[in-house]
């Protein structure tokens, strides 16, 4: 039988998550507390988007939900706290900021966070958070016309990995002589247990009570599965192993690992570790 193992949650995009046992599953991705999925955002002093690609350095900051802040911690810096509630509109400080193809109104997190960011990663930076009138949506080429609503997330509400998928990759990187990796290399939202290695290629759907997520586009892997979370520093990079199997020609020849969703049912239900699973097959 088929479960979900982990719940992975990630309050500022490119940062540490957060496992949680429970999640609220919305259309726009993961809730926790009322807090989103990659709510909040790193950008650089032109508004663009700044990731552990460039700066690795980011997988450091180690976010914590508390009862009205989001905590923040960096390696020998002291802890900052981010009000949860959003600003006042009177008081309200935004700008326009750009993630890939797409340009939003955000929030500026105010001068004092800023600073406390560019320390922790090493370059000029700001924490901006999605706005509450801002609208962002997925690509419809892989959802059959379906604008599924996202936050700060790269393309997709909801990552999916499977477990043996991992375990399959690391049998190969140990057959190679190279040590093996933890899941949050990849940072899925959710990884399932009891599906066949790479199985969650071919799935139509995944059903959680009364949720239904659907896979929909495969996950082209940049470099960041290289750096170890734990250090912020990268290492050997496992594509070149996943790249003599996982080059996928829907993809243009892409390496991909899990697998980008969206929600089709279920907005506003519960979640959990230990949740039975029910994959149905796209063929």
């Amino acid at each position: 039988m088929a479960i979900l193992s982990e719940i992975i949650f990630y309050p500022v995009k490119s940062c540490a998550g957060i496992s949680v046992r429970e999640a609220t599953l919305t259309q726009a991705g993961l809730s926790v507390d009322a807090v989103y999925d990659r709510e909040w955002m790193v950008i650089g002093e032109d508004g663009q988007f700044l990731t552990q690609r460039e700066h690795p350095r980011m997988a450091l900051i180690t976010p914590r939900l508390k009862a009205d802040t989001l905590e923040l911690r960096a390696p020998g810096m002291l802890r900052l706290e981010i009000a949860l509630g959003l600003p006042d509109p009177a008081d309200e400080q935004t700008r326009q900021v750009t993630l890939w193809d797409d340009t939003v109104l955000a929030y500026d997190c105010n001068d004092t966070t800023a600073a406390w960011f560019s320390n922790a990663i090493g370059t000029p930076c700001r924490l901006v958070r999605f706005h509450a009138s801002a609208h962002r949506v997925t690509s419809t080429k892989w959802t059959d016309g379906v604008e599924a609503p996202t936050l700060f997330a790269d393309a997709y509400p909801i990552l999916v990995a499977g477990s043996a998928s991992l375990a399959d990759l690391n049998e190969k990187l140990v057959a190679a002589g190279r040590e093996a990796l933890p899941m949050n290399r990849f940072r899925p939202n959710l990884v399932i247990d009891g599906i066949d290695a790479f199985e969650e290629d071919y799935a139509d759907s995944f059903s959680l009570g009364q949720a239904a997520i659907k896979p929909v586009k495969p996950c082209a892997r940049c470099p960041i599965p290289a750096v170890d979370q734990a250090s912020g520093l990268p290492g050997p990079d496992p594509l070149d192993i996943l790249g003599t199997y996982r080059a996928k020609a829907v993809m243009d020849g892409a390496i991909c690992f899990g697998m980008n969703a969206i929600v089709t049912a279920g907005d506003g239900e519960r979640l959990h570790v230990g949740q039975p699973v029910t994959m149905t097959l796209a063929f």
